[in-house]
């Protein structure tokens, strides 16, 4: 199972690279210090939170689209992780100046992202087919579903619908055939899918649900995840942004607002 997932560099994102001294063609500024990189990560997050709680306020989990405001925090935070996992010299000097919340967040965001770029290593680049993502309030809904059924985080549940589809924005199949907002082959999703739609994100995550309890979860989330992906990437990856999830209870709405 699993899309490979790129993101193009934005003009935050050339900024922290000069961080690490990488100096353009002739003429270029002094870069900015580590303890500038971690101030704008301080900044954009409590940006970010505040943008979250007015999302929020008609209901919580939304069920509206992300507004504006959230979705510029949201991709500029994923821009500021995409470069210090591109570089890990410059975050080994950032993350220690971060403010204890913060500083757990950004070292799971940047590990799983360590992760991600090492599983996609020689991959080649592909055009990915993108769509709408279900309502953040439906998707936590079909979490909590699962869970009370199965037994199963929903915490986990969110992280594979991340990694495996950004929460069902990527539309494509993988390389291997995986289908769907929680990436099924379809040989797994006639054990799992009990006679449900692989592209219906409901139907698909109580499949997830199902394959997760079938290999021992919620008693032992590493083999469960193992199931669904024999990567040791991919089983650290998910398991960064399900324990984010599970602490902070900003992350899921910041990451629903990432992109491919």
């Amino acid at each position: 199972m699993g899309v490979g997932l790129s993101r193009a560099a934005s003009a935050l994102a050339l900024t922290m690279i000069g961080a690490l001294g990488l100096a353009g063609c002739g003429g270029a500024s002094a870069a900015p210090s580590p303890q500038s990189v971690a101030g704008q990560l301080e900044q954009n997050g409590a940006a970010l939170r505040q943008a979250i709680d007015s999302w929020r306020a008609a209901g919580d989990p939304p069920a509206t689209p992300p507004p504006a405001d959230v979705l510029a925090q949201a991709n500029s935070l994923q821009d500021q992780i995409d470069n210090l996992g591109d570089h890990p010299n410059l975050a080994t000097r950032v993350i220690p100046l971060l403010p204890a919340g913060l500083r757990f967040d950004v070292r799971h965001l940047y590990a799983a992202r360590r992760d991600l770029l090492r599983l996609s290593a020689g991959a080649k680049p592909r055009k990915l087919k993108l769509g709408p993502r279900e309502p953040l309030a439906n998707l936590s809904a079909y979490y909590d579903e699962a869970e009370s059924r199965y037994g199963i985080g929903p915490h986990y549940l969110a992280a594979i619908n991340l990694v495996e589809t950004k929460f069902g924005r990527v539309k494509s199949n993988s390389v291997a055939g995986a289908q769907g907002p929680m990436q099924f082959i379809p040989s797994t999703w006639r054990i799992y899918g009990q006679g449900g739609d692989i592209q219906d994100p409901h139907d698909a995550i109580l499949a997830a649900a199902r394959l997760l309890r079938a290999n021992g979860a919620p008693g032992r989330y590493g083999p469960a995840l193992r199931a669904y992906n024999p990567s040791g990437l991919y089983i650290d990856a998910v398991t960064h942004y399900a324990r984010l999830i599970a602490r902070d209870p900003y992350a899921l709405a910041f990451l629903y607002c990432w992109e491919p």
